[in-house]
């Protein structure tokens, strides 16, 4: 067996191991800052230290509450050297009692937060009464200059630690090698699709354990650059991101922080361009908005412009298949091809990811295989990866020279995994089933919750609540098709997997943002699709409509029929999925799915109950005579 390390370990190691090279990138100010290893390791020691002073004791639980940034990772670092445990929380949760029940839930009676959330903490004080010192990362430059009770600016525990670690530095050092590898290194919450979230323990081994099998499947490049744009209160962000780049000596980048998530979100391109990373983590939700702005500047180029990529496009695609099945003797004539075009198109496509970039980690949700073929083409591979943060995440991934397009990766080792029917029976390779993983990466529990440990873990056995097979002509490889406990249900009691089409439709059509299947033992399967206006805006004038009028709505209403129907006998993607599970009617949303209306989780997948709940006037219409046309009243009154 492996040794059992903490993250204490961990970063002993690898900060010693690579001293003076930069760990951290972070913008301020219009200026990138960066901080080597051994500095990030001291400025950890001080906080450590600090918290200490202040009275914080081995085992003692801090929420974090920030935006992505060096100090995120610091006070992180810093909190665990104390022998506390972190419980990172989503910026998108609102100053309510989805924030009120995460840090009271987990008994937190400490809080790290940035200035841009201190308002939050601030409105929910009186409902956590608990809580002893909320400790403010920023000192200036914000409307609330003067602190209130509880408060301490960071910098004030920077140097209580300092003075701690000056007088009582042995004691520093005992609290932090006290930590054993079945200590909790934090409590991470999901992601609140029901009104009490369960808190996810996950120790320093799993988290040791499970870097240590990412690794046996995916590597970085020496000193190489990531940029992240995933939240760090997720440990797909940490695994893959900050424990990753510092066993490879590499470093990390934040996209730089705006005064809401949407300014921030609308700083990732110009930190793409400036940081130039080898490496971006991602999740398919990014991936497909990157794809469509990629496409937009290719057409505003231009007719003959647009002809050349699709043609090297399709030429890339062709030759690559499947990935694994690259070339061949059928296809060796298209490889010239694809290096002139790559130079006199794709070249230029990756500039606007800086021109380094050697491939995206993609996670989070099922990655559409459209998708990685598109990407693949252009010269910068998305890897589909799969995990949950019940298993601290990373279960399977592909990489570069190990990929299967269409499947999610090799499972990582050491991990035991079987598929098994709705009894818990194994079933045979290539058959469908719940995944089911054994491994030090398994979590410890559910905080407060025995039932449902006890529900989720059997005889060691992790029971993902995900359905897959392992690949018949190669058993390391492994297929996630959709969730096991959210099929849908037919009349007839057939059960079917959704995210296929739903991620299939929004690939390949402009004109759909997102599509949601639903089938709850109803006549037929009925869609809820958000459009993209823009898109079908600019179709309807090119028809010499007008787009605000009935018949232009209209329409754009027979357009989106058109995008669904190709998926229908004699359409372009006939065949692809059976007849009986498209829908028969559709409903068009009246608003997008977004964070803030709590439709998208914190990592941007679709939470179903939520949008099923939101439309459920809509969904009922849908499964009525006039619902069923999709020129109806109010369809038309949704554009």
């Amino acid at each position: 067996m492996a040794e059992r390390t903490t993250l204490i370990d961990f970063i002993e190691k690898y900060s010693r191991e690579y001293g003076p090279d930069t760990y951290l990138r972070e913008k301020i100010d219009g200026v990138w800052k960066e901080i080597s290893f051994d500095e990030t390791r001291n400025q950890a020691y001080r906080i450590g230290a600090g918290l200490m002073a202040l009275g914080a004791k081995k085992g003692d639980k801090v929420a974090l509450l920030s935006e992505g940034r060096s100090m995120w990772m610091i006070s992180e670092f810093g909190a665990m050297y104390a022998g506390m445990t972190d419980v990172p929380l989503s910026i998108n949760l609102g100053e309510g009692q989805d924030l009120v029940f995460r840090i009271n839930h987990s008994d937190s009676e400490w809080v790290l937060v940035s200035g841009y959330q201190l308002p939050k903490i601030r409105a929910i004080m009186n409902d956590c009464p608990q809580i002893k010192k909320v400790i403010v990362y920023d000192d200036t430059a914000f409307e609330w200059e003067t602190l209130e009770e509880k408060e301490i600016r960071m910098s004030e525990v920077q140097a209580l630690g300092d003075k701690f670690l000056a007088e009582h530095e042995d004691e520093f050092i005992a609290r932090y090698k006290s930590i054993g590898p079945d200590d909790y290194a934090n409590i991470s919450y999901t992601s609140g699709t029901t009104a009490d979230p369960k808190g996810i323990l996950l120790t320093h081994r799993n988290y040791t354990a499970n870097v240590a099998q990412g690794n046996s499947v995916i590597s970085i490049p020496r000193g190489g650059v990531m940029l992240n744009i995933l939240p760090f209160d997720h440990c797909f962000a940490h695994v893959a991101g900050i424990y990753t780049m510092m066993i490879y000596g590499g470093s990390i980048a934040t996209v730089p922080i705006g005064k809401t998530p949407l300014a921030t979100l609308k700083n990732i391109p110009g930190a793409i361009k400036e940081v130039r990373p080898h490496v971006i983590l991602s999740v398919p939700a990014l991936a497909r908005n990157f794809k469509k702005n990629i496409e937009k500047g290719i057409q505003a180029k231009g007719p003959t412009v647009v002809k050349l990529y699709n043609f090297a496009l399709k030429n890339a695609i062709k030759y690559n298949k499947e990935y694994y099945n690259r070339g061949g003797i059928k296809d060796f004539w298209r490889k010239p091809l694809m290096a002139i075009f790559d130079k006199l198109i794709f070249k230029q496509v990756r500039e606007s990811f800086g021109g380094r970039m050697l491939f995206f980690v993609g996670g989070g949700a099922l990655l559409d295989i459209e998708l990685q073929r598109f990407y693949c083409a252009i010269g910068i591979p998305m890897f589909q990866g799969y995990g949950l943060t019940e298993s601290t995440p990373i279960i399977c991934a592909n990489s570069a020279g190990h990929a299967i397009f269409g499947s999610s990766g090799r499972l990582v080792k050491p991990m035991d995994i079987k598929i098994c029917d709705g009894d818990g029976n194994e079933v045979p390779i290539g058959q469908k089933g719940e995944i089911v993983i054994r491994g030090e990466n398994v979590m410890a529990g559910y905080w407060k919750n025995p039932k449902a440990t006890a529900d989720t873990i059997i005889d060691g056995w992790l029971h993902t609540g995900d359905m897959g097979y392992i690949c018949p002509f190669d058993h390391e490889f492994l297929y996630v098709v959709g969730r096991f406990k959210s099929l849908l249900i037919s009349s007839d009691g057939e059960k079917y997997s959704p995210e296929g089409f739903e991620d299939g439709l929004t690939d390949s059509s402009k004109y759909v943002n997102a599509c949601v299947l639903h089938d709850n033992q109803d006549p037929f399967v009925v869609a809820l699709i958000v459009p993209d206006k823009g898109a079908l805006k600019e179709a309807v004038e090119a028809k010499g409509l007008d787009p605000e009028s009935e018949q232009g709505k209209v329409e754009m209403l027979n357009i989106i029929q058109g995008e669904v129907d190709s998926y229908r006998k004699g359409g372009k993607h006939a065949g692809i999925f059976p007849e009986r599970w498209l829908p028969s009617a559709v409903g068009i949303c009246d608003e997008e799915f977004t964070i803030q209306n709590r439709m998208l989780n914190s990592t941007s997948k679709i939470v179903r109950g939520k949008v099923e709940e939101h439309y459920a006037d809509l969904l009922a219409f849908l499964y009525t005579a006039e619902g069923k046309n999709i020129v109806n009243p109010r369809n038309i009154a949704a554009l």
